[in-house]
């Protein structure tokens, strides 16, 4: 440091130079693994989203076949800069994993310590057994479904709720008029012919789409939920007079005997749905009817549900037609690979600007609120209470952003 005098009398020293210091970039590979389970046929990432990730300078690890039940080929993903791989242990060696749905008891001894994996929590079919490894392996696990925008909603599921709405009227529409169990009756009748009539419980998100693609197709509609300011919210969104009614038996069972189909879309935040119809409701219920039991991830919301699967995804009893698959949206598996896509692909590209999974995790509160394990450490309340595990808030254990 030097120092000199102005001829004036004052004094003038030079200063040490500042420096900005930002954040570095980061680069790390991403592992897109071969879903396992048969009724999921969906993918995290899609080709038209690796190219962005690739040219940001991260490398994408794909599994053979990790597309093709979404109707995206090897080709496409090698196309678009991702490399393909045979074995699911390279796939598991990535920094960040991206699963669609939750990593398998075995799947979980192939993850490392440090690693980021980024999949469905999927809380009904949680076990404490599967908690304990999940934390053993140290890694850094975020749920998809806890992923929260700006506005404090919660983007991937929305997304999730409304392509199961309309594809739940799509499948009750095909169920109802296969002639060999189906009633042969078309949603929205012709001149001369009244439509079906379909009722729906729950307002959600799943309601409202269901609401909008029953009445796109013609169908008439009944709409039941306990949550009287969701059924005037409907009623503004559809922009037209429906009928509603908060749920109680007497109406209840007044509408289901006249029903050709009944969607159950009722989300509870506890974990299992509450039985809403009772098995002598459904007894007295038309002979061909159909029931979409949105509700199955969560138990189910009809007495007489149970979980079936893609491959065989109805069964009969007391004469209506029951729909009970877990992942409807798997159904329309190359939207809703596109929709998740959509969704994770900025954030991966976030963490690479911010230098990293950490940075993210100090400057993206919604990525924040997903991270329910963190390197050991059960970060999410409910688990802990729900486990008897000790709970660790994520911002006391971050290390600090120097």
């Amino acid at each position: 440091m030097t120092q000199w005098t102005h001829k004036y009398g004052f004094s003038l020293e030079t200063l040490p130079e500042r420096i900005a210091v930002t954040q570095g970039a980061s680069q790390f590979t991403i592992g897109i693994p071969l879903e396992i389970s048969s009724n999921e046929n969906r993918v995290a990432i899609v080709p038209h989203s690796v190219k962005p990730l690739v040219m940001q300078g991260h490398r994408v690890v794909v599994q053979t076949g990790a597309g093709l039940r979404s109707n995206y080929d090897d080709h496409e993903y090698s196309e678009a800069g991702a490399e393909i791989v045979m074995s699911k242990q390279e796939v598991f060696k990535s920094d960040i994993l991206l699963k669609v749905a939750p990593p398998t008891i075995d799947e979980i001894e192939l993850l490392h310590p440090d690693q980021c994996l980024i999949s469905p929590l999927q809380l009904p079919t949680l076990s404490e057994s599967y908690v304990d490894r999940l934390l053993r392996h140290r890694v850094t696990a975020v749920a998809m479904e806890y992923l929260q925008a700006a506005d404090g909603s919660y983007p991937l599921v929305r997304t999730m709720s409304e392509i199961a709405g309309i594809t739940a009227i799509q499948t009750a529409a095909e169920l109802l008029c296969r002639s060999e169990f189906g009633r042969g009756v078309l949603l929205g009748g012709v001149s001369g012919v009244p439509p079906a009539k379909v009722v729906i419980l729950g307002a959600g998100v799943v309601g409202e789409f269901a609401i909008r693609t029953a009445l796109a197709l013609g169908a008439t509609v009944r709409v039941f939920d306990d949550n009287v300011y969701k059924l005037m919210r409907i009623q503004q969104i559809i922009g037209r007079r429906l009928y509603t009614s908060t749920i109680n038996p007497v109406q209840l069972q007044y509408q289901l005997l006249s029903a050709d189909v009944v969607i159950g879309a009722v989300h509870s935040p506890t974990g299992r749905s509450t039985i809403l119809v009772p098995e002598e409701m459904i007894m007295k219920m038309k002979e061909g009817s159909v029931i979409i039991d949105v509700s199955i991830d969560q138990g189910g919301i009809f007495e007489t549900s149970e979980v079936t699967s893609m491959d065989n995804p109805t069964f009969i009893k007391h004469g209506v037609i029951h729909y009970c698959v877990p992942n409807i949206a798997s159904k329309v598996s190359r939207t809703a690979s596109a929709a998740i896509s959509n969704i994770i692909t900025p954030l991966l590209i976030k963490a690479g600007n911010y230098g990293g999974i950490e940075a993210l995790l100090h400057d993206h509160g919604g990525f924040r609120h997903g991270v329910y394990a963190y390197k050991g450490h059960l970060t999410n309340e409910y688990l802990s209470k729900r486990f008897g595990h000790k709970y660790t808030a994520l911002d006391l254990i971050l290390p600090s952003k120097l």
